[in-house]
């Protein structure tokens, strides 16, 4: 098997089972919407059940929409992921990674959709109160972490390459 499938396969094993362990804490010994200071001011940790996809986003839509759109959109970003990976060269760990990272935060938010038909989230940061942050969760961190770096990937890449027309016009 090539490197960059064991490497998908470890980082979304990672990603999986850190989400479902702290989810199903969370689940299991918070009541919804409780919530315990960690940092007073800026962090805590409390019980939301989202029904959209990450940071609240489509919560507001219909529940049949939701539910179709939700069961749906994972597989086939899956599929897409594991067909953009197939092309990527061996050696390039850091696009493997950030593929691996999504693929993992997929399956583990798919997973609370498919048991519960909302998202467990429990990562509250704020600023005294006044300033929040939708709740969130390990999944989706590892999607956002794993979508930057492909960004950033992309534009360095496309940096040189703009550098490199340049250079070969002189």
């Amino acid at each position: 098997m090539k490197l960059k499938y064991l490497i998908l396969a470890a980082i979304a094993c990672a990603v999986i089972t850190t989400d479902q362990a702290v989810k199903m804490y969370v689940h299991t010994h918070f009541q919804l919407h409780e919530s315990i200071d960690v940092i007073s001011g800026f962090f805590n940790l409390t019980y939301v059940r989202n029904p959209g996809a990450a940071f609240g986003f489509l919560a507001n839509t219909h529940e049949s929409f939701r539910e179709i759109f939700f069961l749906s959109m994972p597989p086939i970003a899956l599929l897409i992921i594991l067909a953009i990976l197939r092309g990527v060269p061996e050696d390039d760990r850091w696009t493997v990674t950030a593929l691996s990272l999504v693929f993992g935060g997929a399956i583990g938010n798919y997973i609370d959709r498919v048991r519960f038909r909302y998202v467990i989230d429990f990562l509250d940061f704020h600023i005294q109160g006044k300033y929040t942050w939708p709740a969130f969760n390990i999944a989706d961190s590892a999607i956002v972490v794993g979508v930057g770096v492909l960004l950033y990937l992309e534009l360095v890449r496309n940096r040189h390459k703009t550098a490199d027309k340049e250079s070969a016009k002189t």
